[in-house]
């Protein structure tokens, strides 16, 4: 049996002076990087999630309700995607993106990325490809360059291919993509934990959300 560390969207846009940040998210992600160092023996895997958005449709809006739709974020190829400068990326082996084209909260709808893509920064964060005249065009352009392949492998196939049984999820945020992460894992068969003091969430009180994983089947210590 395998053990695999999942770190959840610790990324730019969801820490302090991103487009759609977390209270405490940039220093959650020194945090994790502590823990990694420290616990890193106790995995024989360490993973991380990305937010990974090229055109997710209802998912962005200009009045969001911060519900179901959001301000723009973590746009694939912008420094906001990319994982925040506090996360040490030493021990992880491979990273997972999603929503490229559609909302998604949960790591095991990510597909793995390149070993040798790294987001460049290059559009500015928050940024979209055009609308309007040319924009299906452009969009096409902006995929091929960002876009992760249909064909790669997904989180549940890579973390069953290293025979992983046991995870523990931290990250980004508690309430949304932790929570689905976690859940996603239950139900895909893992033994799943959660160390809530190495996550961070959005809404004030995040009880109904650990008694909603707890509920699910997740160790929430």
């Amino acid at each position: 049996m395998s053990r695999a560390l999942i770190i959840v969207d610790v990324q730019n846009d969801f820490c302090e002076g991103g487009a759609l940040a977390v209270p405490g998210g940039a220093s959650l992600a020194g945090e994790i990087s502590e823990y990694v160092d420290a616990h890193h023996g106790q995995f024989d895997h360490v993973v991380a999630t990305q937010d990974w958005h090229i055109d997710p449709g209802a998912h962005f809006s200009e009045e969001p309700d911060l519900v179901d739709s959001w301000p723009r974020h973590c746009v694939a190829g912008t420094r906001g995607a990319e994982l925040h400068p506090d996360l040490d990326p030493e021990h992880i082996q491979a990273y997972f993106r999603k929503g490229q084209f559609a909302a998604a909260y949960s790591g095991f709808e990510g597909l793995l990325a390149p070993e040798d893509d790294v987001p460049t920064g290059d559009r500015q964060p928050g940024a979209m490809p055009v609308t309007g005249a040319g924009a299906e065009d452009a969009v096409g352009s902006f995929a091929g360059d960002f876009a992760v392949s249909d064909d790669a492998i997904g989180l549940d196939d890579w973390l069953q291919s290293h025979d992983v049984e046991d995870i523990v999820v931290v990250g980004i945020a508690t309430d949304y993509c932790v929570k689905a992460t976690a859940l996603d894992a239950v139900q895909a068969g893992y033994s799943v934990t959660v160390l809530r003091g190495l996550t961070v969430g959005i809404a004030e009180d995040l009880d109904d959300a650990v008694a909603e994983m707890e509920l699910g089947g997740v160790d929430v210590l």
